[in-house]
């Protein structure tokens, strides 16, 4: 699995020009899937991005969690993190996981996002066309891929 975290101060999902979700500070996590992801890389990004220290604490230090301010996660699938540009200008997305492979995790995913959080989480739908509106904070942008884990 592949994830893109952002901070926020605030964020907003549109599908099908509906606004279906908006959130206020905290974390946006953009989330690809491959086909050998399972119950393990659930388990492990979900504690990372739960426990990740990147927001500021009393002295402007980032030093505290989404779990220490209470702040809001949206989840949105993604398979085109796992492009491939090797060759050519037309990225690859093979590496993606198909539908019937991707949904039973990204639904995982979420369900153990929300336990480790102690709250719900805003999501996207999965395969939708979605607009997702934020304003990065700081900026801070991490990515993690669970395929390696530094």
């Amino acid at each position: 699995m592949r994830a893109v975290i952002q901070r926020v101060t605030e964020a907003e999902l549109i599908i099908d020009r509906k606004i279906t979700g908006r959130m206020g500070g905290g974390l946006v996590v953009l989330v690809g899937i491959e086909e050998p992801d399972g119950d393990g890389d659930i388990e492990w990004l979900s504690a990372k991005i739960c426990r990740l220290r990147i927001f500021d604490d009393p002295q402007q230090v980032m030093n505290l969690s989404v779990l220490d301010t209470g702040g809001s996660v949206m989840i949105i699938s993604q398979f085109t993190l796992h492009a491939s540009t090797r060759k050519g200008n037309r990225p690859s997305y093979i590496k993606a996981a198909k539908p019937p492979v991707a949904i039973p995790v990204y639904e995982k995913f979420i369900a153990q996002m929300e336990r480790d959080l102690g709250k719900s989480v805003i999501t996207g739908e999965f395969g939708a066309y979605m607009q997702v509106r934020l304003t990065n904070d700081g900026p801070v942008t991490i990515i993690i891929d669970t395929k390696n884990r530094e």
